[in-house]
């Protein structure tokens, strides 16, 4: 069993369990209970930051004296468009609970929490949307279209973006059904993972050799092994128009001059190549 088929189960597992304490009805009147979340915003080039406590490829990114919070107010200051929070609770130690504490905070900046997670059901999407979330993760290459469209469809009727992670061409061929509505901020975005599956290593070259297959009429993001200026400098040279950064975030002495440092140069960037 591979990775994301072993994630896969254990998500369908968590959704039964859920259910069953609460079931979609009640979910759904919880959700559209809560107040509408902030709208990502993009200003040229972005960054999502995210924050995660461990990876099955870094380990631990957290100390036992890890503060959130501050975490979060760093992500603030150094200019994220959204924050990315992992709820996947066996190989990041993530859990709904952080969400919903990320949401609070990043509400009152006026800025979008993202669910990170290998979600399955659009029961997970209701989940998203009562914890104050302002989007999620959906990885096209561990569904089917039918259960992406599905994901897709229930993000957009509670008003959240959606991160449409793609690790190949074929991959991306898939989000050509899905566009962008006119609006605040954008609905869909399209990304591109370059971490192999079978391994957990980055390929960085993969940016560059999908890149003349991004769908051009989504925003595009660029995810995993991205750390320094160089690296941001290289995807938004390719078309990228945001990246979600993680790990060098956690490990960071300073996150906000960090992240400030990386957004600066990925607007630069892409200043240069329009």
């Amino acid at each position: 069993m591979t990775f994301l088929e072993r994630m896969a189960e254990a998500s369908r597992a968590r959704v039964r369990a859920a259910r069953a304490a609460e079931d979609d009805d009640a979910l759904e009147r919880r959700a559209r209970a809560t107040p509408l979340p902030p709208s990502v915003v993009l200003r040229g080039f972005d960054v999502i930051a995210e924050m995660k406590l461990r990876s099955p490829a870094a380990g631990g990114l957290a100390a036992g004296d890890f503060d959130k919070s501050a975490q979060l107010e760093s992500y603030v200051a150094g200019g994220a468009a959204a924050v990315s929070v992992l709820t996947e609770p066996t190989e990041f130690k993530g859990e709904l609970a952080h969400l919903i504490d990320a949401a609070t905070l990043m509400t009152a900046h006026g800025r979008p929490t993202m669910r990170k997670d290998f979600l399955t059901d659009p029961y997970q999407v209701l989940e998203a949307r009562a914890a104050g979330a302002g989007g999620v993760l959906v990885i096209v290459t561990m569904l089917d279209d039918a259960t992406v469209r599905a994901l897709v469809d229930s993000a957009r009727d509670l008003g959240l973006f959606v991160l449409l992670e793609a690790f190949d061409r074929t991959d991306l061929e898939r989000l050509a059904p899905f566009d962008a509505p006119p609006g605040v901020g954008p609905r869909v975005l399209a990304g591109v993972n370059c971490r192999d599956l079978h391994d957990l290593n980055v390929r960085f070259e993969r940016f560059a050799e999908l890149a003349p297959h991004l769908p051009r009429h989504l925003p595009t993001v660029a995810e995993s092994g991205i750390g320094t200026v160089d690296d941001i400098r290289s995807v938004a040279s390719a078309g990228y128009r945001l990246a979600l950064i993680g790990s060098s975030l956690m490990r960071a002495k300073d996150p906000a001059a960090a992240l400030t440092a990386l957004v600066a140069a990925g607007r630069t960037a892409t200043a240069e190549r329009y």
